[in-house]
């Protein structure tokens, strides 16, 4: 049973990371996972949330970590749940489902 609603955080930018030029922007990365995890994890709780490293908003922690994106050169889009890294360039969708079940996600029963 989930305890509390989890936010998983997708850093990137408008412009492709320069690894990852044949993948889709950060921007529909993010889309694209919400509306794989909603599907997977039907009716419980998650926001998937978009952050421009480039204009973050002013919530210390995020611009903390967009500044890491940056100075680190992480393969953009870099997928976090609470602070946790689970994807970078080209998220798995594997990774990020095996992390929100530690967070007490269940896949419905298919009748």
């Amino acid at each position: 049973m989930v305890e509390k609603q989890i936010e998983i955080r997708v850093y990137g930018a408008e412009q492709i990371c320069a690894s990852c030029v044949n993948l889709p922007s950060s921007k529909d990365t993010c889309d694209w996972l919400g509306a794989a995890i909603s599907r997977k994890f039907q009716d419980q709780p998650v926001i998937v949330r978009y952050i421009d490293i480039f204009n973050p908003p002013t919530d210390e922690d995020i611009q903390q970590f967009a500044q890491r994106v940056i100075d680190e050169d992480l393969f953009y889009p870099v997928v976090t749940i609470e602070g946790k890294i689970v994807g970078e360039g080209n998220p798995r969708l594997k990774s990020i489902y095996e992390e929100l079940q530690q967070y007490g996600y269940t896949v419905p029963e298919v009748n």
